[in-house]
């Protein structure tokens, strides 16, 4: 439900630069009352233009500003709806257009006229067409329903139930229905056309087909010897590979064999420096008779002996090395032959990269007529078919078209029917007449006027009372017209809430009593208002206050002191 809270304003119309602050929520119902120009209906004038930016009554939005002050006009609107708390400032020199959310400034990016949609759609969810309905009920604005001739009762009741689209529907509905009358001759023109097309398009791609066909034969032909050529240099290949797997498993013994010559070697080293050594002592020995430490003289068989025993140690180690030297002739053997199949791995494997290398670019070559002979193909197909099957597509569009225009021919032909005066706006009078009527004679009934009101569908009257034939409105007294007229009134913002789905705590009547209501009919007419504010907060502008205090829950009365008006203390 849309709650409102209150509303606040200066500087607009006779107001002043102070605030004027009234709470829209306080009482169940309030009665407004001042002199003429006091400024009762400026409160109706700013809350219509905070939600809306006009005011309610027939007033041109320069007109709004406080012609003493002539600047900072400014209105602020508080209500609750959906468990938010919104407020709505507006105001002019300076414009002013602010919605706050709880507490919070709402995006102001879009233009002002995003936003005010955004305020209607989404917040408030009514125009200002429905707020004049449903919320405000004004004298200014309102002429007796009964008054007007049938046509305008009807144009009333159409816009009433929101059904006068079906009008603009109609207009728009024929302007459709001449604009597919001209598509389909246009569409069957293009069909014929397109079909011409298709047909010279598959002769000519025949002749291309053809000619295509020559060239990818011929590129097929260079693949396949490309591809024989690649066969021949990948057996050579894997020949090669083959002998080079043999030649290595003879020669696997090369680590082991440069290992025996090593040790050889090492071994052969030990037993030349132990060789040296011995021969040194047999040269001291022949060399010296006396010891060249203790200067003693040196046993002549201890010598003979000791060079003997030295001189058969040299000939073990020199047979020793004469054997070593044998096996070292073998392992070097062994190796030189190791090498020359290693020589002979490196020229097969050289022989091996050359013929990789013919066959890394007979690859090549293949790779690229393959991609010719498949671009060539591709471009066979695509002079085939391409330009075929764009218009085939586009053939077919033509046909969706043709077939959505003839289905919009007959949706046209039978919305059409539907959109005439006789059609679904009299079905939907139809079913809100019973409505309109109960709800006429409820409130009738409840001012104590009991005559039996009824409407038809044309919208002209039949009344009945107990005691008197048939009669019409014009038949009445000015009170029971006035009575009628409430009913009316009632019922309208009865149905619109219904129809429009509003539901707000508040309703503004604009001295609509002030007239031809009797004190009966002033007392009936308040009971109404009772029964409307057990969940609506009621506000009655009136010049009646002496009369009504009592019938209110509350007063606000409006005066105009040094020419701006204010409420009275």
């Amino acid at each position: 439900m849309l709650t409102f809270e209150y509303v606040k304003y200066k500087n607009i119309l006779s107001t002043g630069n102070a605030w004027t602050e009234v709470q829209l929520n306080r009482s169940k119902s309030t009665l407004i009352i001042g002199e003429n120009g006091a400024g009762k209906s400026t409160m109706l004038d700013a809350i219509c233009f905070a939600l809306y930016g006009k005011p309610f009554r027939k007033i041109n939005k320069p007109q709004l500003l406080n012609s003493i002050n002539g600047k900072e006009l400014e209105v602020e609107v508080s209500f609750r709806v959906q468990g938010a708390t919104y407020i709505v400032k507006r105001g002019i020199k300076p414009v002013i257009f602010e919605i706050w959310r709880n507490g919070e400034l709402l995006n102001q990016d879009a233009a002002a006229r995003d936003y005010q949609s955004y305020l209607e759609e989404h917040i408030l969810k009514m125009n200002l067409k429905s707020f004049g309905q449903v919320v405000v009920l004004g004298s200014s604005t309102f002429v007796p329903f009964m008054q007007l001739p049938a046509q305008q009762r009807r144009d009333i009741i159409e816009d009433l139930l929101d059904i006068q689209i079906f009008s603009t529907m109609n207009v728009l509905l024929k302007e459709r229905a001449s604009n597919n009358k001209a598509l389909i001759q246009n569409l069957k023109y293009e069909i014929d056309l397109i079909e011409n097309k298709i047909d010279s398009a598959k002769e000519h791609n025949e002749s291309i087909r053809k000619l295509k066909q020559t060239e990818v034969g011929k590129l097929k032909s260079k693949l396949r010897e490309q591809v024989e050529f690649i066969e021949e240099q990948q057996g050579i290949v894997d020949t090669l590979l083959d002998d080079v797997g043999q030649l290595s498993g003879t020669i696997t013994d090369k680590k082991q064999q440069k290992q025996k010559l090593k040790q050889i070697n090492q071994i052969d080293g030990e037993l030349g420096n132990k060789l040296r050594a011995l021969h040194k002592d047999v040269k001291f020995y022949e060399d010296h008779d006396n010891c060249p430490t203790c200067k003693q003289g040196i046993d002549h068989d201890f010598k003979d002996e000791t060079v003997a025993e030295t001189n058969t140690k040299l000939e073990e180690i020199r047979k020793a090395r004469q054997e070593l030297e044998d096996r070292g002739n073998v392992v070097e053997k062994r190796l030189e032959a190791i090498s020359d199949v290693e020589d002979l791995i490196n020229e097969k494997n050289l022989t091996m990269s050359e013929h990789r290398g013919n066959l890394k670019i007979g690859m090549s070559t293949c790779k690229g007529i393959q991609s010719e002979l498949e671009e060539a193909e591709k471009d066979a197909e695509v002079i085939d078919d391409t330009k075929i099957k764009q218009l085939k597509a586009e053939l077919q569009e033509k046909h969706d078209l043709q077939t959505e225009a003839f289905d919009d021919k007959e949706i046209i032909g039978v919305s059409a029917n539907i959109l005439k005066d006789g059609g679904i706006k009299t079905r939907i009078i139809k079913q809100y007449i019973p409505v309109m009527n109960k709800l006429i004679n409820k409130y009738l009934a409840s001012m104590d006027f009991f005559v039996d009101f009824q409407l038809d569908e044309n919208f002209g009257e039949t009344i009945k009372s107990r005691f008197r034939d048939s009669f019409s409105y014009a038949s009445f007294s000015e009170g029971e017209k006035l009575r009628i007229d409430l009913a009316l009134l009632f019922t309208w913002r009865a149905v619109a809430k219904l129809r429009n789905s509003v539901s707000t705590n508040l309703l503004i009547m604009d001295e609509i009593m002030d007239s031809s209501l009797d004190n009966s009919g002033t007392e009936e007419f308040l009971k109404i208002i009772n029964e409307i504010t057990q969940d609506s907060n009621v506000f009655i502008i009136s010049h009646k206050g002496d009369q009504l205090f009592e019938k209110f829950h509350s007063v606000i009365k409006f005066e105009k002191i040094k020419n701006f008006s204010r409420i009275a203390t």
